[in-house]
């Protein structure tokens, strides 16, 4: 077989000796969800970004 870059048999070796680790669990939704969520927090509750929310945000006041 020329062009071949060591023998098949070998294949997967270092997969096969690798320990098995266990997933973590996530932290944050996954990302269909995420992205869902921020779709409907944003285009249709029209709520601009940063930490003030609710009507004084949409207003562009601020409070004093």
């Amino acid at each position: 077989m020329p062009g071949s870059h060591g023998s098949l048999t070998k294949a997967g070796k270092v997969r096969s000796q690798t320990p098995k680790v266990e997933a973590k669990e996530r932290k944050t939704p996954i990302p269909i969800i995420r992205n869902r969520r921020n779709y409907v927090k944003r285009v249709i509750h029209e709520r601009i970004a940063g930490q003030q929310g609710g009507v004084l945000a949409k207003r562009g006041r601020s409070r004093t």
